[in-house]
């Protein structure tokens, strides 16, 4: 068991650290205040690599195939600005459903768009609905073969670059009522008539990333781009087999929200190291220190939880407990304590919107929630602990 980085990872380290100090914390709390995609942030991270360094050379990615590098990158992103690290970061989800159920022919065409370092281009994954979240099964947005084509109709909810991505991965219903089975992912560009954004939300955190409604009306697309092949053929896979590969990036989440709490984590450090009551600094009184020492070790524990399941991915081991849930839902609620007690060791100054922790607070609470909310990774877990122990 070695926990020493690499060469590269050290690198790869310095390289995200150094843009996040530079970079993001300097704009942070302007995007959060405006709410405006960080394009010039994005441009400056596609020059570095930082939104291509996962993908194979062959289409023009950096072909760092180690997950666990991934993560360090995430944890640097996310300590600088979590909502700028989601806006440089949220394409992943699209091109890793690509990667995953494409054919060569679909991973040529899209895959390199993600790599340009000259004109970044983004993806959204749309899966949520209204009336379906945790219960993807219950999806209604319907994808119904005529001739050589697929006609999209629905809507999808808290997308993620929705309806200004370049382009769009969609899940959706091919025999209505028929829950799992039937569904199926399908990539619909951007400018293909009948897709269009909905309402853009104005949320509570990770203000510089763009979430919007995804409207479907009679959206057609051809039928060779559905991922997965069609039922039948010998490269088929369902959409609920792609759903349950897509949760190999949890433990990503779970690095963003470690990033958060991190940042956290050392804004307090440093301000009870300064701050002064009683005669005293205030890291010297006990129910402060042992907050800082509490802080201190729950992001110990959650990266270690993360670089697990993420070196379980690497050598390609099942998450036959839930590591990747455990990973996710432990460095959400850890992300959210620090967050919190780092406001109260801040005190009033903690509430004020001059200090960042407020905002650290505002943006690790969607951890808790997308990506499969906290309760839905319990439910994992305990439904694999139950069959495996």
């Amino acid at each position: 068991m070695d926990f020493s980085l690499t060469e590269e990872q050290k690198e790869f380290q310095k390289l995200a650290r150094d843009f996040a100090k530079n970079e993001i914390r300097p704009v942070a709390h302007i995007y959060d205040e405006s709410e405006e995609m960080p394009w010039e942030v994005i441009k400056k991270a596609a020059k570095l690599g930082l939104t291509a360094y996962r993908y194979p050379a062959e289409y023009g990615g950096l072909g760092i195939n180690d997950p666990i590098t991934s993560l360090i990158i995430t944890e640097e992103l996310a300590w600088g600005c979590a909502g700028i690290a989601t806006a440089i970061n949220g394409t992943g989800l699209a091109a890793t459903a690509i990667m995953i159920a494409g054919t060569e022919e679909q991973k040529k065409k899209y895959i390199p768009m993600f790599c340009d370092p000259d004109n970044p281009r983004l993806g959204a994954m749309g899966l949520t609905e209204p009336g379906a979240g945790s219960d993807v099964a219950s999806m209604k947005t319907t994808a119904i073969r005529d001739g050589d084509e697929y006609v999209l109709n629905g809507t999808k909810q808290f997308i993620t670059n929705g309806g200004i991505a370049d382009v769009h991965v969609i899940f959706a219903q091919t025999q209505p009522g028929s829950g799992w089975e039937g569904i199926a992912a399908f990539v619909v560009d951007k400018d293909t008539t009948g897709l269009k954004m909905g309402q853009k939300e104005k949320k509570m955190g990770v203000r510089a990333s763009h979430t919007a409604q995804v409207i479907l009306e009679d959206c057609r697309i051809p039928a060779e781009n559905r991922l997965g092949g069609e039922p039948g053929s010998p490269t088929y896979i369902t959409g609920l087999a792609a759903l349950k590969m897509l949760e190999a990036t949890r433990p990503s989440v779970g690095a963003a929200a470690l990033g958060i709490a991190r940042a956290a984590y050392e804004y307090a450090l440093e301000y009870a190291r300064e701050r002064k009551q009683f005669g005293k600094p205030i890291i010297k009184q006990q129910a402060i220190a042992f907050k800082l020492a509490d802080m201190a070790t729950e992001i110990e524990a959650a990266r270690l939880l993360i670089w697990k399941a993420a070196w379980m991915v690497k050598n390609k081991l099942p998450f036959t407990r839930g590591e990747g849930s455990m990973a996710k839902l432990f460095a959400g609620d850890v992300a959210v304590r620090t967050a919190l007690e780092a406001i109260q060791i801040l005190g009033g100054y903690g509430y004020i919107r001059e200090y960042p922790v407020e905002k650290f607070l505002r943006d690790a609470k969607i951890y808790q929630i997308w990506e499969g909310t906290a309760e839905i990774q319990r439910l994992v877990i305990s439904r694999m602990i139950e069959k495996n122990g």
